[in-house]
This record gives C-alpha cells, structure tokens and sequence, in this order.
C-alpha cells in the first residue's frame, strides 16, 4: 500500500526539493506556502491510485504523514497548523479517516516501541503531550521540554511500559533529566535519578543505557549495539576531531579505540561523526581520521582494537593501472548518513549480503570531494574494485542479490543500471521516455515483490511524476543448492576474526535467479584460540607497540576498586578484556582472562550524599528527600537514621526541618579498616513577610551606631542584607541582621536596609540624624497612654511630634517599641549658633528637666485623658564633648529569641557483608 500527499504551493515559488510523500519519515514544509493539498491510496503498488480528499475533508490541508510502526496499518496525518490544529488518523491502511482537533501544534511525533495506541508529541511551544488512544484524546506531561530529548520506556531498564524520560530546560545551558509516567507526570510522581543539574541536549536514551552529560568534555553517543557504548569525545586538545571510546559490557568503563575522529555539523547543529558500522560483519566498521592534517579512511574488524588504511583497486572502471601503494596511497570513503531518506547515502552495505560494502570516495593520500567515484568490496573490504567515475545512489534488490543505481545528479537522467554479479558488470535500462529530475526512490525492503518506484519531476514547473519498475522480469526462476557458493571471511588472510572462522554463502555471481528471503547467510563457523587482539586493553591499561597491555601513568593497578559484596573472592584484571561478541576460545593457561582472587578487606570509598533534585535549598516544612549511597543518615537536628541492608535507594530518604537554618548534612560508612563521608549543606528557608530597621534618630559624627534589621518571622543565617547609606552606589552585604556602622557627614543620613530571601526582596529606611555632640532625656508617661498604645511606628511617630512640639532640627523624640511606653527626648544644638553659644543648649536643657519633674510637660490624648510626661534618667552625653560616651539610644541592643530544640534519636543497627561497614549522616546547625 503506498500513500501519496500532493501539495500545492504558490505559483511564484519553486517546487521543493525533497518530495511531499513522507512515508515513514516527515519532511517539513515551512519553508513553503502551502494552499491546497490532496491524498492518493494506491493498493497496487502504485499502478493505480485512488483520491482520498473526501475522506480528509475537501478544505483540510495536510502537511505531515506517519506510519506506525508496530502496526501499518495505523496511519496519522497532521494538518497544516496554519490553517487548523487536528490529527486525522485511520486504521485501514488509510481507506478511511476519523479527524480529531487539538488545542496545540504538533512538531513531531514519538511511537511506543511495542504499544501501537501510545503517542508521545512535542509541540511548538517546547511542550510534550502523551496520547494513549492513538491521537483521539491528549494529556500535557511535561513543559520546557528541549527538542528530541524525550524517550519512551526501555524494556529491561524500565519496570513500567508507560514510562518517559525526558530533559527540562531549568536556565541556558542547564537542564535537568527528570523519568515519570506518561499519564502521571506531576511533580509528585516525577524522580529525579541524576542529582543535579545536567548540559542541555545531552540526554540519550538508547538499548538499556540512559546518558547525561555534566563534564566539560563534549561527548556524543554514537552506538550502544551488543551491549556496548561506542561515544565519540572532544577533548581538550582538539577542535574539529572527536576521539572515539569504547565500553565495557556495562557502559560504565571506556578505553580509547581512535584519536581524531572525523566529524561535521548538520544543517541544524547536529554532530555528523564519520563512523559506519558494516551491516553483516560482527566487529566489523569504518572510520575517517586526521592524520597529519590529511584525512583517511581506516577499516578495524575486531571493534575498533586494530585499526588499516583501505587498499586501493589496482584499476581503475577503464582497466588502467593505479599505482596506488600503501601506505602512501590508499582508498578514502564519505561515510556521512544521506540527509535524503530517499537516497541511498554516499556508503551502504547491508546484512543479507554480508561482505559487500558499495561507498563514495576517492584514491590517494587524503579524502576528497573531487574526482568522485563509486568503489565495491565483495569480501569485506579486503580488496576494493571502482565501478563507476562518477558518484551514484545505489540500493539492493532482491535481497541483496542484485544492484540498482542511478547516477547522483542536478540534471535530469532517463537510465538506471543494474547489476547481478557484485557490480561486475551493469545492464543499461531506460525508466522513463523524457528525462527525469529523480528526487528518490520508494521500495519495501525485506519484502518478497520486486516492485520500485522512481518519484521526481520533469521540469522544475511540472508536477510530481511516480514511475513504477517491476523488475521481476531480469530473473528466470528461484534459486536452488546449485546456485549459492562459499566465501571465507578474512583480514588480509587472516582467517580467525572475532575469534571464529567463519563461512558465508552467496549467490554465483551472473546466475540470473531470485534469492529466497530466508536463506542462510553462514554456512559454518568454528572458534579460534584467542591471541592478544582477540582482546581489548581494559580500564587504565593502554595499547603498547609491542601488542601488550600496559598501565596507563595516571592508573594504579593495585588501587582499582574491587567487587566482593557477594562472595569472598574476585575477577582480577589481567589489564585485558575480551571484545564484546568475540568468540574465541583460550587455552589452558588463560593468559589474558581475569584472575581470581582471594577478597581482602578494605575501608570504604566514594561515599556519594545528595538531595532528589540536586537543590541545596528548601522551604520550611517540605519533606526533603535525600539521595545516599550508603547506610547511616543524621539530619543534623536530632534525628538519626540508620538503614539496615539497604539494597535500593530510588525512592531516597526523606526527613522534614521543621526550622530555617543551614544544616550541615553528612553521611559516613565505617569499618574496622577506616571510614568515608561526604557532606553538603542544605539551606532550609521560609518568605520573609515583614522588615523593620531598628536605628537610632540621632548618632554623634565618628562614632559608631547599631543599626538592627528586624525579620519576621524569624530566619537562621539564611538571609542577605543590603545596607545603603545616602547615595552609596554599592551596598555593605553582611549575613548577619546587625551592622555597626560610622557616619562622617552631619546632618540628615538616610539607611536602607534590603533582605533577600530567594528570589524575595523586601526593605525598610530610616533617616538619622548625625551631629558632634547632643544631650538626650529618657522619658516615661501616665499609665493611661498605654490603654490606647497600638505600638506601631505610625502612632509612635505621632506621639513624639506631639511631645516635642517644636521643629526637629532642634527637638526630637523618639518612642521605642512596646510597653510601657518609653521615649527619648535628643536636644540638638543649634546647628547655626558658634561654639560660644552652645550654653544656650545646656539651658534648654536644664529647662526641659525642671519642667519635667514638675509635671508641667502634658498633652491632651482625648477630650478626658491628658498624659504627663516624665523624665525617668538624664544620659551622660554633655554637649561639649563628643568623645564622651554618646546616647543611650545608639547603644540600644535589640532583644534576640533563641529557639532551643530537643532531639529525638532513632538508631538501627546495620551490619553489611564486607567488613562490618555502617553508616551514619551527621548534621549541625
């Protein structure tokens, strides 16, 4: 069944250069203007096709296909967002469609790996939706997702087939890994696995590995296949090369298999590494690599541990001698992936002819992008012959026994060629009666028909043009016994690779006969004794001239981390380890397998302690929950906890702090031979709702005054204070509430005190008067003033302009908080009068005393109630000498609260078995 979307544009613009079909994978039209669209159904193999606009609606306009995977016969088109929102979806191989709209724009799309109802899609707006009904109803999971970072479950690695894994953007260049459920994606459900902030765009979710990135290396993985990781790395020292690394079976340990690894950048940014695997070949691939600034195309079959330039053809497709001669010249291949789905890319081989690779380059001292040709290798790249001087697509047919290809060009062609014996020899055909600008081809591969479809256009005004082949006719009958011979598989005569020797089958070449789909490939294979390339250098050890595996200068062989949680001995390095899906057998020695040994006890290490979400802060009363690797936790504000055989940490420890503070948080392991911890300092903080600056109104020049910043409710050492004073430009930062500070200018200074909780800011100001000398009065009033006192700074302002009733450049009166009430009289010198004259001061004071203690100092607080003011003591500060001890008022301390906690302790006791190790977290406020 072929489905075909027909796009119309606007006359002025040219047609596209990639084809509106999107069978499997989507092309974007943005850059086109879309008006009308149409869908064609053909059942036949594309000899007939069938109008399927009454099905989409007449006025839908289309713009994206897909297929689902696990099952074709679900289909889901995607309208154009400019026009309307809505998925259309069939069941039917598209014989009929159900429209459904949607209330967001879909960017692409994800199928479940084995569930074929199960959606996930990202739309333009960095949000990610799940759909469990095959686009019928949606649900949002998460929000800030980056571009192509979400996966669905792993089997093997997930418990739950619905789960996602996805990466959030938290700020530029900084994202966070974050695994839920598809339809239970809110905050309490979501885990957190790697504490911490992680690189954007560096989640990869493939086989049964799940990686981030948090170094400062750039590092891209390449393949995880047979349970192992090949990652290609930037690293200090280099610029447009990548070094190539590969894992042991776990992912977890790499070793360096290529320095300077080719690599590009995609049209939208994305790594392009010159690394192919050869479909067919365990061990076998291909790699571009700079050396002495020439790139050259290398070939390893044994995963990378031993790496050859490529032989040269002797002739070239004329028959003339090369004279190519290693290692000064040799053959170079483009191993970068076609950007067309519907090309065949400038190298190909594939696992039903294993053996023959069909590739695009040149010959002599470094790759090139002229004097382009196509080469063949029939027995796995031991020799290489050219079969075209100019580059071409080139697909199989029949299951491989047989080539298609078509010159690679901006012109348009009218031929195709074909080829039964390896590329030996190529029958010219004619495909089309005009010339055919071909955009590609469309086959079903692995299928039984023999039917290809050319799709292009004549002329860059005409429309889409399909040109069916059936190419059934170029073969006589099936193939029988007598029609297939063997091939030794080889590296350069060497017949034991990935430690067997192995046999292939093939086809005679010229025998005009179609393949069975199901034959076998390998006719026999026998395992080798294994050799020292039969094996890897393992973690540390590195690859010497001789052959031999050495420890590298930064590794101690004797410090390496052993394993005996579970038995009393363990497999000791030997510095090798056998390559991955190699099946060599070693003799009686077993030089180069691990060791036994007997296990001996040791201090534990590497002890790790984080909190879920990697934060070092949290509000008051939330429920943390910390991440330990170990046994023994202590909160630091009582509480104790320790885990006995703790064998899973994914749901982590929680613990609640019921007050702010910064709590030291540490976790211990210990055991007869030492101990290991590790600490962080978590912050734990609540809003702040209320400040008042605590100052004195009146401070003598030069000496220092107590400032005080009053917080409610109340916080230990978990806020920042900002003091400006007057048009200071940059503020005293201190982690404490007070600050002593000394004014050098007289007159009136203003105090801004900020504080900053968070992202929280809040502040209070206060002027103060400076001068070189004062006398102040402590004042107290008739008990009837504190029925009536509300003790807020607006009513204590009022209070003292009433008291002193006289301007304040001579006079002021400041009430202090709460009750009874209190006050304090300053009397000011004139600040115009001469120093002569500053015993009319001390007169004015003498006055206020006088008037004082005879009661003559009232006021009128209602119509019934009049207040006496009196003077409770008289201060030491005289106004004739400012290094005396200055006001009461500067002195003035505030009271601190002190909350005293009690401690509850739980304790368990916790035995492992390796050595008697226990764990404990300590924490002090």
């Amino acid at each position: 069944m072929f489905l075909l979307l027909d796009c119309y544009y606007l006359p002025f613009l040219p047609p596209p250069s990639m084809p509106c079909p999107k069978l499997s994978t989507p092309t974007p039209l943005s850059i086109l203007t879309v008006t009308e669209s149409s869908l064609w159904r053909s059942s036949d193999y594309g000899s007939t096709y069938t109008k399927l606009n009454d099905k989409v609606g007449s006025r839908t306009v289309l713009s994206y296909l897909y297929v689902c995977p696990t099952n074709k016969q679900k289909i889901m088109m995607l309208s154009d967002p400019e026009v309307e929102s809505a998925v259309l979806i069939s069941s039917d191989e598209g014989a009929s469609f159900e429209k459904h709209p949607i209330n967001f724009n879909i960017l692409s799309l994800l199928f479940h790996p084995a569930q074929e109802n199960w959606i996930l899609a990202y739309s333009h707006d960095s949000k990610l939706y799940s759909s469990m009904d095959f686009g019928r109803k949606w649900q949002l999971v998460h929000d800030n997702v980056m571009p192509g970072r979400f996966y669905w479950a792993v089997m093997g690695l997930d418990r739950e087939s619905d789960v996602v894994h996805i990466e959030t953007r938290i700020a530029k260049g900084c994202a966070q890994y974050v695994k839920c459920r598809a339809q239970r994606c809110t905050e309490g459900n979501r885990q957190y696995l790697f504490p911490g902030h992680v690189d954007t765009n560096s989640l990869v979710v493939q086989d049964e590995y799940v990686f981030t990135q948090a170094l400062s290396e750039d590092m891209h993985i390449i393949s995880t296949d047979e349970k192992q990781v090949f990652a290609a790395v930037q690293e200090w020292n280099q610029n447009n090369t990548y070094s190539l690394y590969i894992s042991d079976s776990p992912g977890v340990y790499f070793t360096l298999s290529l320095e300077n690894l080719r690599t590009s950048r995609g049209p939208a940014g994305n790594l392009l590494v010159d690394f192919y695997k050869v479909e067919g070949i365990n061990g076998m691939y291909l790699a571009n690599k700079l050396v002495d600034n020439h790139i050259k195309s290398f070939i390893t079959y044994n995963k990378g541990q031993t790496w050859a330039l490529l032989p040269a053809p002797a002739t070239d497709v004329a028959g003339n001698n090369l004279h190519c001669i290693l290692p000064f010249c040799s053959l170079h291949l483009h191993l970068e992936m076609s950007e067309n789905p519907y090309t065949s890319g400038p190298v190909t081989s594939k696992k039903s002819v294993p053996g023959i690779i069909v590739a695009t380059g040149n010959i002599g001292t470094e790759l090139s992008s002229t004097n382009l040709g196509m080469f063949i290798t029939s027995d796995a790249g031991n020799s290489w012959r050219q079969i075209f001087d100019e580059e071409h697509n080139v697909w199989f047919l029949d299951n491989g026994g047989a080539m298609l290809a078509v010159l690679h060009a901006a012109t348009p062609i009218r031929h195709l060629w074909i080829s039964l014996d390896e590329g030996k020899k190529w029958d010219r055909h004619s495909f089309s009666l005009a010339p055919l600008y071909v955009d590609g081809v469309l086959m079903e591969p692995e299928s039984d028909n023999h039917i290809i479809t050319f799709f292009g256009h004549f002329s860059h005004r005409s429309e889409w043009q399909l040109i069916k082949i059936d190419y059934k006719g170029l073969f006589s009958r099936r193939c029988m016994d007598g029609d297939y011979q063997t091939w030794h598989l080889h590296n350069k005569g060497e017949l034991c690779v990935m430690g067997e020797k192995q046999i292939y089958m093939k086809r005679r070449p010229g025998n005009r006969c179609m393949l069975a789909q199901d034959y076998s490939r390998i006719y026999s294979s026998e395992p080798c004794l294994c050799t020292a390339y039969d094996f890897e250098c393992d973690y540390g050890w590195e690859r010497q001239a001789d052959g031999k595996c050495s420890p590298a200068f930064w590794f101690n062989p004797n410090g390496a981390t052993k394993s005996c949680s579970t038995s009393q001995s363990f497999l000791n390095s030997t510095g090798y380890r056998k390559v991955l899906s190699n099946n060599c057998k070693e003799g009686g020695r077993n030089v180069y397998s691990p060791k036994r040994q007997v296990c001996r006890p040791r201090p534990p290490r590497g002890l790790r302690l984080s909190t879920s979400q990697g934060d070092l802060s949290a509000p008051v009363g939330s429920n943390v929950t910390f991440m330990v690797y170990l046994d023994d936790v202590n909160f630091g504000d009582g509480i104790k906890i320790t885990y006995s055989n703790l064998s899973r940490t994914d749901d982590g420890i929680k613990h609640i702090y019921r007050t702010t503070g910064i709590y030291r948080v540490t976790a211990s392991a210990e055991n007869n031979l030492g101990s290991d911890s590790n600490t962080l300092f978590l912050h734990i903080t609540s809003p702040v709702e209320r400040v008042y600056l605590s100052a004195p109104i009146v401070a003598i020049r030069g000496k220092e005054a107590n400032l005080t910043a009053v917080v409610w409710p109340s916080h230990t050492r978990t806020l920042t204070f900002f003091w400006w004073f007057d048009n200071s430009s940059e503020p005293i930062i201190t982690l404490e509430g007070s600050i002593s500070y000394m004014f050098q200018r007289e007159g009136k200074n203003k105090v801004t005190v900020q504080v900053a909780s968070g992202s929280t800011i809040m502040q209070d100001s206060k002027v103060i008067t400076v001068k070189e000398f004062f006398r102040s009065l402590l004042l107290s009033f008739s008990p009837a003033l504190d029925e009536h006192n509300p003790d807020i700074p607006e009513w204590r302002e009022d209070i003292g302009r009433v008291v002193s009733g006289v301007p304040e450049d001579q006079l002021l009166v400041s009430l202090y908080p709460g009750l009874p009430s209190t006050a304090e009289l300053f009397i000011l010198p004139d600040e115009h009068a001469s120093s002569e004259h500053k015993r009319s001061s001390e007169e004015i004071s003498d006055i206020f005393v006088t008037a004082l203690n005879q009661g003559l100092i009232q006021f009128e607080l209602k119509s019934d109630i009049r207040i006496i003011v009196y003077m409770t003591q008289q201060t030491l500060a005289p106004l004739v000498d400012s290094n005396s001890i200055h006001s009461g008022s500067a002195m003035l301390m505030l009271l601190t609260v002190v909350f005293v906690g009690l401690a509850a302790f739980f304790i368990y006791k916790f035995k492992s078995k390796s050595g008697n190790t226990s764990l404990k977290i300590l924490s002090y406020k």
